[in-house]
């Protein structure tokens, strides 16, 4: 059966080998990225963010983190699921799970940023309340051309 859990050191080095390879499967990786997946303990969990993991029998089958910005408000980043586990729902489990957290954490805010060409993320990010809201200039990740937000 599967599980979310939050972040334990134990899961640290799933949470960082999904993101990797799901960045080098479709993006690259730039140096923000390998500085906050090796230590997300300093750049997610101790300034306020959190870290979700599905777990199925040990193994951890996707993650995704909330990235604490501002007060109430938080960046929705680091999703990624195992390939062979890929076409199982599991990102949008992490997502509706994302959505329940924020909203009875009294989040004002949760955003994102993407690419166009993950048409079925984009997709998947419209069909739970997600909107197109103007990219700033520059943005933290030179890979995103879309930002996106939730309002509670």
């Amino acid at each position: 059966m599967m599980q979310i859990v939050p972040f334990h050191t134990k899961y640290a080095p799933a949470f960082y080998e999904l993101n990797i390879e799901w960045l080098e499967t479709f993006f690259y990786v730039e140096p923000y990225d390998r500085e906050v997946l090796s230590n997300p303990m300093k750049h997610i969990i101790e300034p306020g963010g959190h870290i979700f993991f599905v777990i199925e029998k040990e193994q951890v089958l996707g993650t995704v983190a909330l990235l604490k910005r501002a007060e109430n408000s938080f960046e929705l980043t680091k999703m990624a699921v195992l390939p062979a586990a890929r076409g199982k729902r599991i990102g949008q489990k992490l997502m509706e799970y994302c959505i329940a957290f924020a909203r009875t954490s009294n989040f004002e805010r949760l955003y994102l940023y993407s690419h166009r060409k993950l048409a079925n993320a984009i997709h998947i990010y419209k069909k739970y309340g997600f909107a197109e809201i103007e990219l700033e200039s520059p943005n933290p990740y030179e890979r995103s051309n879309i930002k996106m937000e939730y309002q509670f």
